[in-house]
C-alpha cells in the first residue's frame, strides 16, 4: 500500500513537514510506503475552468506547464492521500489550493478517480486559522468521495519558527494517532 503526502509549505524542513513525518513514521512501521512531495514554493497555476478535463476525461489537466498532472497521477495510483499546509491568513497555502482545485476538477470529471481512497488533512499553525485550512482540505476529500481519517483531536500542530511544532507534544500525539487510524482504514479497505 502507498500513501502520497503533499506538503503545501515552501519550507523544506518546516512545521508542516514535521507533522506529516510524525504520521508517516507510524504508517511506515505498518508496512505502508509514504512519499512526501513538497508543493509549497512551486510556481503553480490555479484552475482556469476550461472544462478540458470534463471533455477529455483522461485524468489530466489542460495546464501542462507545472508538475500537477504528475501529482494527479500519483494521487490516482495511491491508496491514501495526506494534504498538509501551514495556515496562511486563516487558510491553506496558495500552492496547495491550486493542487486541490485542479486535481478536484480532473478526478471528478474522470468519474470519481479518488473515490474510497483514504484522506488525511494536516495543518501547522502559529496562532489561528487552522480550522479553516483543515475544513478546506476535508471538503476536497469529502467531495471526492474519499474516506477521511481522523485522530483523537484535530490533526493540527502549533509552532511558529521552523521546528517549533516538535515542542507541541499534544499535536505530535494527534499525528501519531492519525497515522494509526489511517493505517487501520487502509488495511480494512484493502481486505
Amino acid at each position: 500500500m502507498k500513501v502520497v503526502a503533499f506538503n503545501g509549505s515552501p519550507r523544506e524542513e518546516g512545521n508542516t513537514h514535521f507533522l506529516i513525518e510524525e504520521a508517516a513514521k507510524v504508517l511506515r512501521s505498518r508496512g505502508i510506503e509514504v512519499e512526501e512531495i513538497r508543493v509549497g514554493g512551486r510556481a503553480l497555476r490555479g484552475c482556469n475552468v476550461c472544462f478540458s478535463c470534463k471533455e477529455k476525461k483522461d485524468g489530466r489537466c489542460a495546464i501542462d506547464t507545472d508538475p500537477v498532472n504528475d501529482w494527479i497521477a500519483r494521487m490516482i495510483e495511491a491508496d491514501g492521500i495526506i494534504l498538509g499546509s501551514p495556515s496562511y491568513f486563516a487558510d491553506l497555502s496558495p500552492e496547495l489550493k491550486a493542487l486541490i482545485d485542479r486535481s478536484g476538477f480532473v478526478t471528478r470529471a474522470g468519474g470519481g478517480l479518488l473515490r474510497r481512497k483514504v484522506g488525511a488533512a494536516v495543518v501547522a499553525m502559529r496562532r489561528a486559522g487552522a480550522c479553516h485550512a483543515f475544513d478546506s482540505i476535508n471538503h476536497f476529500f469529502l467531495s471526492s468521495q474519499m474516506v477521511v481519517a481522523g485522530s483523537n483531536a484535530l490533526n493540527i500542530g502549533i509552532g511558529g519558527e521552523e521546528g517549533a511544532v516538535l515542542q507541541d507534544a499534544e499535536g505530535l500525539a494527534n499525528l501519531r494517532s492519525l497515522g494509526e487510524n489511517m493505517a487501520w482504514l487502509l488495511e480494512k479497505i484493502r481486505s
